[in-house]
This record gives structure tokens, C-alpha cells and sequence, in this order.
């Protein structure tokens, strides 16, 4: 039906090959999980030439004849604030960064008719989210997907009630639950087809399959088949191979294992079946033999700020000695950046993870790609500028 590419944020863009039973199947799948019906209107921002927005804004409200209103500008604050006010929009789809830029820009009676407002294509922040509900007085729910399962794999939702019945739809920090027909299973990170899955509450690599899951990328048949593989202990007998062929007939039929595509993010899912991204495989440096995660650091900087805009960002760069170096660029002032410094020192992170002071460069603004996402190829690259 159609090729997406990949946003590129980390490595080469690569065109995702969708069928029409790919879209399909994840507008169904979004459709039972979100109330998107006509009685809702959905405000259309993302451009489509990235799946967030060719699926959700463009083919779900084609295929469920939910009311939309486009606008080509996500980062009109103030346009998009009177676009919701005027046409009473219930349904927000955006990426965190947007909603950093909606906070300065619009005003709260502006997203009054707001029912549901959902982020998507990069982690929200747990800060960003509060300080969005405290403005707006509607919490932002998180949900993440890839390209390459076109794209929704898992969303929080509302949570259900009725008498004598309470069920949670979201939990603060998650990705939600997978959405209906997605499998998912959290793999060793060194052999993540090795057929084990780790139980609940440890970190590993995320897999997932489904019918949503693409055909492969287009003339790269070599790096298909890197990320989209059967797991070594499964068999045509087993009923993973049975319900894979059945469900998803472009990957093989009854007599092959299904294929999971690895997504190089690192996860763990709870005792309810929520998801929690703990990494991205990408967002690591190996230092002295241990892998330090640059979100964790990123995290504890902004939570000694207190700000709920995004004012660091970690990246490892190379060193002869150790493999690898922490390079920080930040928005920060430099003038309070020294009393910071002193609060990181004596925080709870191990030393190996704490970046000098010298490691700290300021910048005037982050590179970000046209999604919304931080283009983490351009922050590698002012990271090397900077460390030289």
C-alpha cells in the first residue's frame, strides 16, 4: 500500500513497506482501543510522511469516519489553540516536543473541549505530562509504535468503570498495554532470539509481531532480515507458529515459525501487561565495561532543574582510554549551571554515569527532526564538535 520511511533520527532512513493489511489491521487496532467514532474530532498535525501521522490522522478518520481538521503547522501554538477552540476538537495526537511548545503558546480555555490528548514518537516525560495537566487540566497518555508495525504497538487509555468494577487503562511511565492482536515479549539483550522471555519486572530487549507488522525494507533484504526473524526455539508445531501463520499470512503460512521483529528498545512490562521502555539500545555508552544509559542521566539533570522543558541532552562520543565519554549539551542557564552541578555531584547515580563539569556545553537549541522527534544524528555530531 505504501513505503514509509524510518524518521532517521539515529542511522539512515530505510523505506518500511506497508500492505494494505498492515494499515488496515492497525486502524482496527487503534479504533478498539481509542473511541474514535463520528461523535469525536480529531485535530490532524503530524505530516504524513511519518506513520504517526499517515495512520492515525489520515487513514483512521478515512476508515472510521471520525471527524478531523488538518493544519500544516505543529508548531503554531497559536494557530493550533484557536483550531481547537473554534471547531470544539476532542482528540489531540502530538510528540512530547509539540506539547513543550503548547505550554508557552496557548492558552488553557483554549484545549477546554480536549478529551483525550495522546503522545506518541518520542518518551514523555513524566514532568512535561504534569505540567500539562496542571495548565490544561488533561493529562497526556503515552503510546509508542515504529514504522516498521505501522506504527501502534501499545497505548494507555481511559481506565473503565462501572459498579463494582474498576479496571486501569494508564499508569504514569508506561507505554500502556499492546494494542489488540500485538504479542510482545521481552528477550535477552545480548541474544534476543534465543526464545527465552524474561519475566515480569526485568529489563530485556523488546519484540514484538502482529498483523500490523511490515512486509520489510524496500531493496534492503539484508537488514530485513537483521530485525524481522523467526526465534531459534520456536517450531512449526508450537501455537506461536500456528497463530502467527494464521494471523499474519505475508510472513509465512501454518507450516513456518512467525517472525518478531526486534525493536532495539529496551523494556519491561509489569504484573498488569504494561509496558515500560527502560533504554533505547542506541542511548548507551559503554564505559570502563559497563553500559551507562544516557535518559537516566538526562533525567536526573532535568529533575534537579525543575523544569518541564527538555534542557539536556546526554550523548557518548569516542575516547581512546575508555571507549567512550559523556559529552552533555543543555539550554541551561550558565550562570545557575554551577550550583546544578554541585546537586548532581551528590545525587544517587553511580560515579561512572556522572559527566564533569567540563563535559557540559551549552547550546541555543537542540536539532530536531520535522516529526517532532530530537534528530539524535545532529546531537551526535554537535556532541563531536564540541568534545574536539
Amino acid at each position: 500500500a505504501t513505503v514509509i520511511f524510518s524518521s532517521g533520527s539515529t542511522g539512515e532512513p530505510k523505506g518500511v513497506m506497508l500492505s494494505q493489511f498492515n494499515l488496515l489491521a492497525n486502524v482496527e487496532q487503534c479504533g478498539e482501543v481509542i473511541n474514535l467514532d463520528p461523535t469525536q474530532r480529531l485535530l490532524g498535525i503530524l505530516p504524513f510522511f511519518h506513520s504517526f501521522g499517515f495512520t492515525v490522522t489520515l487513514c483512521v478518520p478515512l476508515l472510521l469516519g471520525t471527524g478531523v481538521i488538518f493544519y500544516p503547522n505543529p508548531l503554531d501554538a497559536r494557530g493550533i489553540g484557536a483550531l481547537v477552540r473554534e471547531h470544539k476538537i476532542t482528540v489531540l495526537l502530538a510528540t512530547a516536543t509539540f506539547l513543550q511548545i503548547y505550554l508557552r503558546g496557548v492558552a488553557p480555555e483554549d484545549f477546554g473541549s480536549l478529551k483525550l490528548v495522546v503522545t506518541g514518537a518520542e518518551k514523555l516525560p513524566e514532568r512535561l505530562a504534569a505540567a500539562f495537566e496542571e495548565r490544561f487540566g488533561i493529562r497526556p497518555l503515552e503510546g509508542y509504535g515504529c514504522t516498521e508495525c505501522s506504527p501502534a504497538v501499545a497505548i494507555n487509555t481511559w481506565d473503565y468503570r462501572a459498579p463494582g468494577f474498576y479496571q486501569v487503562g494508564g499508569k504514569r511511565g508506561k507505554i500502556g498495554q499492546p494494542v489488540p492482536g500485538m504479542c510482545v515479549r521481552i528477550a535477552d539483550a545480548e541474544d534476543p532470539w534465543n526464545g527465552r522471555a524474561l519475566p515480569p519486572g526485568e529489563s530485556g530487549m523488546l519484540l514484538v509481531r502482529g498483523p500490523n507488522l511490515m512486509l520489510g525494507y524496500l531493496g534492503q533484504p539484508d537488514k530485513t532480515a537483521q530485525v524481522l526473524r523467526p526465534l531459534v526455539a520456536a517450531t512449526p508445531s508450537s501455537p506461536d507458529g500456528q497463530r502467527a501463520g494464521t494471523a499474519h499470512p505475508p510472513h509465512g503460512d501454518e507450516a513456518s515459525p512467525p517472525l518478531w521483529y526486534c525493536t532495539g528498545d529496551m523494556a519491561m512490562v509489569d504484573e498488569d501487561g504494561f509496558l515500560q521502555i527502560t533504554g533505547r539500545q542506541n542511548r548507551f555508552s559503554k564505559i570502563g565495561g559497563e553500559m551507562v544509559p544516557h535518559l537516566k542521566i538526562e533525567e536526573k539533570l532535568q529533575e534537579l532543574t525543575g523544569l518541564a522543558e527538555q534542557v539536556f541532552v546526554v550523548m557518548g562520543v569516542p575516547d581512546e582510554k575508555k571507549g567512550e565519554r559523556l559529552i552533555v549539551l543543555h539550554k541551561f542557564a550558565e550562570a545557575d549551571l554551577p550550583a546544578l552541578l554541585e546537586k548532581f555531584a551528590a545525587c544517587d547515580l553511580p560515579n561512572l554515569w556522572k559527566p564533569k563539569a567540563d563535559a557540559f556545553h551549552r547550546v541555543e537549541n537542540f536539532p530536531v527532526l520535522g516529526t517532532g522527534k530530537l534528530d539524535l544524528r545532529g546531537v551526535k555530531e554537535m556532541a563531536e564538535k564540541c568534545a574536539a
